[in-house]
């Protein structure tokens, strides 16, 4: 096993279950790949209700769906940023949602400010 995976299965051995399960999700996201679709790319939003109950990581796979226009790439800083606010710091799930949707909306703003 290389080191870093070796660092990385200490910390997370230290870890509650709970922040276990967050770390996961986290990782899971992180390692989601959207490049190679022949799908085109809408230009306007899809429309996608929020769930009662969403996860951050949900909510983050529900919004890059939803502006399958925007560069996931761009974003990544400020999602990770949010979902480390929830995973580690145990910040709301709703409040960090509810940022999150202003950020992608914001972005998509820009976008077409750009476009």
């Amino acid at each position: 096993m290389k080191r870093d995976e070796q660092k990385l299965l200490a910390i997370f051995e230290r870890l509650a279950l709970d922040q276990q399960d967050k770390l996961i999700e986290f990782a899971e996201f992180l390692a989601v790949d959207d490049a190679g679709s022949d799908e085109p790319v809408a230009a306007e939003p899809r429309a996608m209700p929020r769930p009662a109950q969403e996860t951050v990581t949900m909510a983050i796979r529900r919004l890059v769906t939803t502006y399958p226009m925007l560069d996931r790439r761009r974003l990544m800083a400020e999602a990770s940023q949010f979902l480390a606010e929830h995973a580690l710091h145990g910040r709301a799930a709703h409040e960090v949602i509810d940022e999150l949707e202003i950020v992608f909306a914001r972005h998509f703003e820009h976008h077409k400010g750009a476009g």
